[in-house]
Protein backbone atom coordinates (compact mmCIF):
# COMPACT_ATOMS: atom_id res chain seq x y z
CA UNK A 1 0.00 0.00 0.00
CA UNK A 2 1.41 3.97 -0.66
CA UNK A 3 1.87 5.71 2.31
CA UNK A 4 -0.53 8.21 0.93
CA UNK A 5 -3.35 6.41 0.87
CA UNK A 6 -2.60 5.10 4.55
CA UNK A 7 -2.13 9.16 5.78
CA UNK A 8 -5.50 9.32 4.20
CA UNK A 9 -7.27 6.79 6.42
CA UNK A 10 -5.48 7.90 9.38
CA UNK A 11 -6.96 11.43 8.55
CA UNK A 12 -10.66 10.06 8.03
CA UNK A 13 -10.31 7.79 11.07
CA UNK A 14 -9.46 10.64 13.30
CA UNK A 15 -12.34 12.87 11.22
CA UNK A 16 -14.49 10.55 11.79
CA UNK A 17 -14.40 9.78 15.35
CA UNK A 18 -14.43 13.35 16.52
CA UNK A 19 -17.17 14.65 14.14
CA UNK A 20 -20.37 11.86 15.74
CA UNK A 21 -19.31 12.14 19.74
CA UNK A 22 -18.43 16.55 19.18
CA UNK A 23 -22.31 16.31 17.86
CA UNK A 24 -23.07 14.11 20.46
CA UNK A 25 -21.24 15.55 23.57
CA UNK A 26 -23.23 18.83 22.19
CA UNK A 27 -26.61 17.67 21.97
CA UNK A 28 -26.38 16.02 25.49
CA UNK A 29 -25.22 18.90 26.99
CA UNK A 30 -27.78 21.11 25.91
CA UNK A 31 -30.65 18.85 26.88
CA UNK A 32 -28.70 18.44 30.43
CA UNK A 33 -28.60 21.88 30.92
CA UNK A 34 -31.88 22.07 29.63
CA UNK A 35 -33.27 19.57 32.45
CA UNK A 36 -31.45 21.00 34.58
CA UNK A 37 -33.13 24.42 34.03
CA UNK A 38 -36.59 22.77 34.58
CA UNK A 39 -35.62 20.25 37.44
CA UNK A 40 -32.91 22.23 39.71
CA UNK A 41 -33.58 19.96 42.43
CA UNK A 42 -32.30 17.10 40.19
CA UNK A 43 -29.27 18.92 38.60
CA UNK A 44 -26.65 16.52 41.10
CA UNK A 45 -28.15 13.35 39.46
CA UNK A 46 -28.50 15.03 35.88
CA UNK A 47 -24.57 16.44 36.07
CA UNK A 48 -23.35 12.80 37.00
CA UNK A 49 -25.16 10.80 34.34
CA UNK A 50 -23.81 13.91 31.89
CA UNK A 51 -20.46 13.18 32.54
CA UNK A 52 -20.14 9.43 32.53
CA UNK A 53 -22.18 10.05 29.10
CA UNK A 54 -19.51 12.32 28.01
CA UNK A 55 -16.65 10.28 28.72
CA UNK A 56 -18.31 7.53 27.18
CA UNK A 57 -18.39 9.37 23.93
CA UNK A 58 -14.65 10.63 24.54
CA UNK A 59 -14.10 7.08 24.47
CA UNK A 60 -15.24 7.04 20.63
CA UNK A 61 -12.89 9.53 19.74
CA UNK A 62 -10.06 7.88 21.57
CA UNK A 63 -10.50 4.67 19.52
CA UNK A 64 -10.27 6.90 16.27
CA UNK A 65 -6.57 8.42 17.76
CA UNK A 66 -6.01 4.52 18.45
CA UNK A 67 -6.27 3.45 14.99
CA UNK A 68 -5.07 6.56 13.26
CA UNK A 69 -1.64 5.57 15.41
CA UNK A 70 -2.19 2.33 14.08
CA UNK A 71 -2.26 3.53 10.80
CA UNK A 72 0.46 5.82 11.03
CA UNK A 73 3.00 3.36 12.34
CA UNK A 74 2.62 1.14 9.15
CA UNK A 75 3.96 4.56 6.64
Amino acid sequence: MSSGIIAIAAALAIALSTLGPGIGQGLAASKAMEAMARQPEMAKDIRSSLILSLGLMEALTIYGLLIAFMLMAKI
